[in-house]
């Protein structure tokens, strides 16, 4: 198996993905980088993201006197999304230089540090999220402890713990090294592996990543919607008013995970694919590793565009959210028909 002499190109990952084709090196003459298209976009992101996640942590913290454990994961997801979206302009500039990383080996480590640290966060945060609607629709009266702010604290302690602990990898293994006259942004795994050894690194780590950070946390907040639509569906078919908010907030928390899975599904598909040629478990015709290549930076704009979308999910889903981003934005108290705990029971 030969490696494909291209570098797949994404601000998290900028590796050689091996390929097949009867000992032929693959041809890419009609591969154009996206030097143009995907700079924008980063820059999009990062101006929706920071206004809009700026906004939601503004709306948390002032309600802080009664703020319930969804609100905090909520509030969490916003400063993991905030995070991310103030690298987004190093890498549009990045992207626009035919990725040559002008800005040094410590911002190269830290950004990309930044980057893993908001996937593993955000979908943490959903997860437990998840949770907490399951407790509280599912077993409504038994779970208040479970709920408490202490607990909510502590599980968040050990989302960001977690998070850093699982992004390391970014951390340590990512270097600036001149490479065609560029300088680029890359994973180096020469100090912890051979040449022998490297695809497994690559491909055990990619791999890794994906399941931990996207497939495992996804089964979960499956499972526990199942049980919430199961119990919405048996408990929630009159028309009262309390029951029809519940059902109000499982939109919005359905909406949240759904966009998720939908902008982060098709980056750890590539991702997933490519693992599994690294680790010579799947073998693919140039043909196809070309069409990697082609969607792969589009796949990455797609999921971190999920960084600037929650917080117009909340405004869409919900008009008494509308009215405290208003109230933040004018400087103005909270309407006092307004609860401070937001949306969320």
């Amino acid at each position: 198996m030969d490696d494909c002499l291209l570098e797949m190109e994404n601000s998290s990952e900028l590796v050689l993905v091996p390929c097949d084709n009867d000992s032929q090196a693959c041809d890419y003459t009609d591969w154009q980088h996206s030097s143009s298209v995907v700079p924008v976009l980063y820059m999009l992101v990062f101006v929706f993201g920071l206004s809009g996640n700026g906004v939601v942590i503004c709306t948390v913290w002032r309600s802080r006197t009664k703020r319930r454990s969804a609100d905090t994961y909520i509030g969490n997801l916003a400063l993991a999304d905030l995070a991310f979206v103030v690298t987004l302009p190093l890498w549009a500039v990045y992207a626009a230089l035919d990725y040559h990383w002008p800005f040094g080996w410590l911002l190269c480590k830290l950004s990309s540090y930044l980057v893993m640290i908001n996937m593993y966060a955000s979908v943490f945060c959903l997860t437990c999220l998840s949770f907490d609607r399951y407790l509280a629709i599912v077993h409504s009266l038994s779970s208040n402890k479970l709920r408490s702010s202490r607990t909510t604290l502590l599980s968040l302690a050990l989302i960001w713990f977690t998070a850093g602990l699982l992004a390391l990898p970014a951390l340590l293994l990512r270097q600036t090294h001149e490479k065609d006259n560029l300088t680029v942004c890359a994973m180096d795994y020469s100090w912890v592996a051979t040449a022998d050894t490297e695809h497994f690194w690559v491909g055990g780590l990619s791999l890794f990543s994906s399941t931990v950070g996207f497939i495992l946390p996804f089964l979960l907040m499956s499972t526990f919607y199942c049980a919430i639509a199961n119990t919405v569906t048996r408990h929630f078919q009159n028309v009262k008013k309390e029951e029809q908010k519940k059902k109000r907030l499982l939109k919005i928390i359905s909406a949240l995970v759904l966009v998720f899975a939908a902008c982060w599904l098709p980056f750890h598909i590539i991702k997933t694919m490519d693992a599994l040629i690294w680790l010579e478990l799947v073998s693919i015709q140039c043909s196809a590793d070309v069409i990697l290549h082609l969607t792969h930076p589009y796949a990455t704009c797609l999921a971190y565009i999920n960084s600037c979308l929650n917080p117009f999910l909340y405004a869409f889903f919900d008009q008494r959210f509308r009215a405290q981003c208003l109230s933040v934005l004018r400087c103005s108290s909270a309407p006092k028909w307004i609860p401070p705990g937001w949306y969320f029971p």
